[in-house]
């Protein structure tokens, strides 16, 4: 997944939402160390200041802890990065629901749809 940031919301909140993508997708597991700020920032190419800003509130909530001379690591619980993942999943339902219903859909259709699609992938 490439570093996509966009200019209309704050840089360090679309590192935060980046990073907890990579955590909750797998491409970081429980307990795997973290590139350095500057590595992070480097590849994103950010000011390593506004990395550190978004490593920091992802230590406040308590997906990333840092021993102190080893580096940052990601969170061993896995119940944690589960919920994540189940809180951003309800997200991209309720923007998908309300976009189709400014299409002029229905619950109903909505789902209807959904389920043809399944059926069509099979």
């Amino acid at each position: 997944m490439p570093w996509d940031l966009q200019s209309d919301r704050p840089i360090y909140l679309q590192l935060l939402e980046y990073i907890q993508l990579q955590i909750i997708s797998g491409k970081y597991a429980p307990g795997d160390k973290l590139p350095s700020v500057r590595d992070l920032a480097m590849e994103a190419s950010v000011n390593p200041n506004t990395m550190q800003k978004a490593l920091t509130e992802l230590e406040r909530i308590g997906l990333v802890y840092t021993q102190r001379t080893a580096g940052r690591f990601i969170t061993e619980d896995t119940t944690m990065i589960e919920e994540l993942k189940k809180s951003f999943a309800q997200n991209h339902i309720k923007e998908f629901f309300e976009k189709m219903e400014l299409l002029g859909f229905k619950k109903e259709e909505i789902v209807a749809l959904i389920q043809n699609s399944i059926k069509e992938n099979k």
